[in-house]
């Protein structure tokens, strides 16, 4: 017998890739459980599977930063703290990225790439430690949502948030709408998802000087004509990010859907000074802000 549920979850992350560097994402999560009837004659209660199993996936993976730690330009060293992790992506010419966060921002999967299938082997292993034991199959299907038209892949980190979106590289990938006068204008929605595409959005207010970070002993070669650096201390404790000057784009104020929607309208304002702008931006699936200009 089996027993199944789509749309379970929506995984919204970030992960280190050795071509496009800190990618965003939005994965939806459906799940089937395969086994025998328990004493309610169910499999497990649908209430159970929606509120335990969706919580486990996204304690594992949502709001983190997934790090291929079999890749061979991943270098994870646990600091003094006791809480915290450096973790160095070494991506040659000038691309390398790194991080300083508490260990929970963090999902360390033993592979050598961030890919569906080792996503959905890591999160299998997590999920089956908690199952019943009537429950003897478990297959998850992650996918992304279908898009027609622009969208784009960012990661930000939110440092004023009371939950999990204060991590600083956690992200989304996003669909995008521009309406000038009210007419759609798909050529400024390529535009903007090209620019924006695997980028790090990051706070003008996060900006700090190379050398008041606490940096690992990988990250000494760095400075600031190659990378940015961010940091912040929040609820969970100290970020810190450098990311390559290529891969980062700094906005005024902070990344929220709201901001973000707010400053693509009134940026793309400025172009057409006589019209009426309209921004939609999705923040991952089914959900984001409008702004008009």
């Amino acid at each position: 017998m089996q027993l199944f549920v789509n749309d379970l979850t929506v995984i919204d992350f970030s992960y280190l890739c050795p071509q496009r560097g800190m990618v965003g994402e939005s994965w939806i999560v459906d799940i089937v459980l395969d086994g025998s009837l328990n004493e309610q004659s169910m499999i497990l209660d649908f209430g159970r599977v929606k509120k335990q199993i969706k919580r486990i996936i996204d304690g594992a993976v949502d709001h983190k930063l997934v790090i291929p730690t079999e890749h061979p330009f991943t270098q994870v060293t646990h600091h003094d703290d006791g809480n915290s992790y450096w973790v160095d992506f070494m991506r040659p010419e000038n691309r390398s990225i790194h991080l300083f966060c508490p260990a929970d921002a963090y999902a360390f999967i033993d592979a050598a790439e961030v890919t569906m299938g080792s996503v959905t082997e890591y999160l299998r292993a997590v999920i089956k430690r908690e199952l019943p034991d009537n429950v003897d199959g478990l297959e998850l299907l992650l996918r992304a949502e279908e898009i027609h038209g622009a969208f784009y892949h960012y990661t930000h980190g939110l440092k004023k948030h009371d939950g999990n979106c204060q991590r600083i590289a956690h992200g989304h990938r996003s669909r995008l709408y521009i309406a000038i006068d009210g007419v759609r204008s798909p050529e400024l929605e390529t535009e903007w998802a090209e620019n924006w595409r695997d980028i790090y959005l990051g706070s003008a207010e996060d900006v700090v000087p190379l050398e008041h970070t606490i940096r690992s002993p990988a990250a000494q070669h760095i400075s600031g004509r190659t990378h940015v650096s961010y940091s912040y201390l929040a609820e969970q404790g100290l970020f810190e990010l450098h990311v390559p000057h290529s891969e980062n784009y700094i906005i005024p104020t902070d990344s929220t859907v709201e901001c973000i929607a707010e400053y693509l309208a009134t940026t793309i304002k400025q172009q057409v000074p006589n019209a009426s702008v309209q921004v939609t931006a999705f923040e991952g699936v089914g959900k984001g802000a409008i702004s008009h200009a």
